[in-house]
């Protein structure tokens, strides 16, 4: 996001601010929080706010511009007393980045539009100008953020997290970092074997797919990754070509709000449910095979090598399919890479619900280790062989 002045409160963006440099705390008594605790107030709010549905505003004040000369200390002691003096007690107040950018919640907000901001914004600005003066208050760079963010841009290009509302994954440290830098190695070892291995059978589904339906040997389809980063997805074609996906994304659409009921499809009731579109009619013979079996999974281990992936993950989604998300359904795409198996994968497939598949995602990343993967890829091969709550 670009610089924004406290003398412009209609723009929303601003500099990523870095997150090397951090000075120690300055000493004295303070009710703002140290960086560490801020990011788990942060943590905290977007939680409650999963569940009271109450947006808040996360305010943040990027004060590197005037916090470099002998008066620091006084500076920021000033610049906290100010803010603390036009805050409600239950707003949260704290470093976002110690000694460089100032954080403030509004918690509990009815609701937050760009009148709601801009009262907010005369209220601090007038304030922090009795404080520090008017020339220091031009200087402070600000932005604001509601949760929940709501999506921006379009295609590629599109915002769908903002990351400071999620500093538990944006701000790891390098010991949090190594085993996921094992985990590449180990998805780039795995990816390279399982294209040399697999090889024959990518030449023989290839030739497959070309001589039993016109088009192309590959599907390629956006979806949405780590982040909300999307991606070209590839999976060997399954479908005709030129299939209208207007049943599949109303069927999704269904099932997603639906979230632990019945599936939105009928089917014999003296069968387990299936949370999956059954006799898709769009679907090739040799691509129900495939589907079957998970063989037409085989090309993402290009996505692998790219980065784009992992073996081992929550499977990623359609732009479509997370625009309808629950709040809490979105962090299914924030701490880990989109896998080719998962949790979900060998734990019943298309016999979970939505939201079950949800919690088995979450699941899997607040209990990864290298060992669990491991266990997930052992079972793959078998999920495969068998077909269970494959379609």
């Amino acid at each position: 996001m670009n610089g924004l002045n406290l003398k412009d409160p209609s723009s929303e963006k601003q500099a990523n601010p870095p997150l090397w440099g951090m000075v120690p705390f300055l000493s004295g008594e303070s009710d703002f929080h140290p960086e560490p605790i801020f990011d788990r107030m942060i943590y905290l709010e977007r939680k409650r706010t999963e569940r009271s549905r109450r947006p808040f505003l996360l305010i943040l004040f990027n004060m590197e511009g005037i916090l470099a000369g002998p008066d620091e200390d006084h500076l920021v002691r000033s610049i906290e007393n100010g803010l603390s003096a036009c805050l409600r007690e239950t707003d949260i107040k704290g470093w976002y980045e110690q000694g460089k950018v100032i954080g403030i919640i509004l918690t509990e907000m009815g609701s937050i539009d760009e009148i709601a901001k801009g009262k907010v914004f005369l209220k601090i600005q007038n304030r922090l100008t009795e404080e520090i003066g008017a020339e220091a208050v031009e200087k402070i760079k600000v932005s604001y953020h509601v949760y929940p963010e709501s999506y921006n841009g379009n295609g590629k290009d599109r915002e769908w997290f903002n990351s400071r509302f999620y500093p538990e994954v944006t701000k790891k440290t390098l010991p949090q970092r190594f085993p996921l830098f094992v985990k590449r190695g180990l998805d780039l070892l795995g990816s390279i074997a399982g294209l040399l291995v697999l090889s024959p059978v990518f030449l023989v589904i290839a030739l497959g797919v070309k001589l039993t339906s016109k088009g192309p040997v590959l599907f390629r389809q956006e979806r949405v990754g780590q982040g909300g980063k999307t991606f070209t997805f590839l999976k060997f074609r399954s479908m005709y070509v030129n299939c209208d996906e207007s049943a599949h994304k109303e069927y999704v659409t269904k099932l997603i709000i639906s979230g632990n009921e019945t599936p939105p499809a009928g089917g014999d009731p003296q069968k387990p449910a299936v949370y999956k579109l059954t006799n898709d009619r769009r679907i090739t013979p040799v691509g129900r095979i495939l589907r079957k079996t998970s063989l037409d999974e085989i090309p993402q281990f290009i996505n692998v090598l790219k980065g784009e992936m992992s073996l081992v993950g929550p499977r990623p989604p359609i732009p479509y399919e997370c625009e309808i998300y629950d709040l809490w359904h979105r962090r299914r795409l924030l701490a880990v890479k989109p896998g080719i198996t998962g949790l979900w994968q060998v734990e019943g497939r298309s016999r979970r619900t939505f939201d079950e598949m949800v919690r088995l995602d979450l699941k899997y990343i607040g209990e990864w280790s290298l060992w669990l993967d491991l266990k997930i890829l052992l079972k793959t091969p078998w999920v495969m062989v068998s077909g269970a709550g494959g379609y």
